[in-house]
C-alpha cells in the first residue's frame, strides 16, 4: 500500500537538509542535498511504518496539514 506524507526540509546552515514529516512525530533524517534528504526521509518513514506495524500500532494517516508563511515583525523589523 502506497500512503503520501508531508515533508519539511530546512536547510542547515553549515551545509545540508535537515527533514522530518509532521504526521509522524520523531521522524526525522537528514541528507548533504535535497535530493539525498528525500531519499533518506523516504527510508525513516519506511521503518516508522514498519516498526508501528510490528509492533501492532496503528498507521496514521496524514491529517489536512496546510503548510504557510507566517509574517511577523520584531525588534529588528520594526524600526526599518
Amino acid at each position: 500500500m502506497k500512503r503520501r506524507y508531508t515533508v519539511i526540509l530546512e536547510k542547515e546552515a553549515d551545509g545540508g537538509y535537515h527533514v522530518f514529516c509532521p504526521a509522524l512525530p520523531g521522524c526525522h533524517s537528514e541528507g548533504d542535498s535535497l535530493d539525498d534528504a528525500m531519499e533518506a526521509i523516504r527510508e525513516a518513514i519506511e521503518a516508522y511504518i514498519d516498526s508501528l506495524v510490528a509492533h501492532g500500532e496503528k498507521v496514521p494517516e496524514e491529517s489536512d496539514i496546510i503548510v504557510a508563511h507566517a509574517e511577523v515583525a520584531n525588534a529588528e523589523t520594526a524600526a526599518v
